[in-house]
């Protein structure tokens, strides 16, 4: 278990969508309001530091919270934000979600902290069926072997969670919570819900 105030949180907006028709995924609007703002007030209530990782339309974002961009050019998926957000942290842990889901449980954080233990340096979040890879928690310590890993030409999240013996989270209670909105049509179909 650690102090909530040991971590900060990063919102990942860097990708292309190309699933999106290449629009700006945080930007796109849900309910009258943007993506990356569902994200945005479900983690407030949480936490006090929170960031947004984008590589386009940097300005817009930077209204809603600070920016960091990917060190690592040439769109090189979820990996390249979370490298960007452990390489730019001011705490010891830090945490990543998707600008894509606006149905995140509300004690996410909670339940990362209280699982940390001496023994993992990478925490998952698991649904009860699959890992879902970019919510996570990682210990700043990771960042050498994650630039090694992207050096060798690597981009995939699970292996690099395999090498580094990342321990599951267990959010098999709140499925929802994983709902994300990739195509137009995903986007239509959830207008409507509740959020």
């Amino acid at each position: 278990m650690i102090p909530i105030e040991t971590t900060s949180w990063v919102i990942l907006a860097g990708g292309q969508a190309s699933r999106m028709n290449g629009n700006d995924k945080g930007l796109i609007e849900l309910n009258k309001k943007t993506l990356v703002e569902h994200a945005i007030e479900i983690l407030a209530v949480q936490t006090d530091r929170y960031s947004i990782n984008a590589n386009r339309n940097l300005d817009t974002y930077q209204k809603f919270a600070p920016v960091i961009k990917d060190e690592i050019t040439g769109f090189q998926g979820p990996l390249a934000g979370i490298h960007a957000g452990l390489a730019n942290s001011k705490t010891e842990w830090v945490g990543f979600v998707p600008c894509d889901c606006p149905f995140i449980v509300g004690d996410l954080v909670e339940r990362f902290c209280n699982d940390v233990s001496e023994s993992n340096l990478i925490y998952v979040a698991h649904d009860g069926e699959h890992v879902q890879p970019i919510f996570s928690l990682w210990n700043i310590k990771v960042l050498d072997a994650l630039e090694d890993y992207l050096k060798r030409g690597e981009r995939k999240v699970g292996f690099f969670y395999k090498e580094m013996n990342a321990k599951p989270v267990d959010f098999s209670d709140t499925p929802k919570s994983f709902v994300n909105l990739n195509t137009p049509e995903d986007l239509k179909q959830f207008e409507k819900a509740e959020l």
